[in-house]
């Protein structure tokens, strides 16, 4: 279910402090990559990710292809940081950066 503008917006004012927890740089999305981002997601929900990709076009197709493959959402896009969401099967209140 795709979320709301309200709550992209909620989101947006809470990722604001929030630092990049996953990190892809030249060598793309690996596996490695892709299991820290979903253990990532699974534990805090709404995380950053941070692309150290030099060319735009090539960052935006990144972004949509770990969020295709992460089954998350992309909340906001500044620069070389994305913000995504996922909702937790089994959430952890202590975790999570949306409870």
């Amino acid at each position: 279910m795709p979320l709301t503008p309200d709550r992209k917006k909620q989101y947006r004012t809470l990722g604001h402090n929030l630092k990049p927890v996953v990190t892809v740089a030249g060598n793309g999305l690996s596996e490695t990559v892709m299991g820290e981002l979903n253990r990532a997601l699974d534990d805090h929900e709404l995380i950053k990710v941070k692309l150290v990709i030099a060319d735009r076009d090539l960052r935006k197709q990144v972004i949509a292809e770990m969020v295709k493959q992460s089954d998350s959402e992309i909340v906001q896009e500044i620069g070389k940081v994305a913000l995504i969401y996922r909702e937790a099967k089994k959430p952890n209140f202590k975790l999570s950066n949306v409870r």
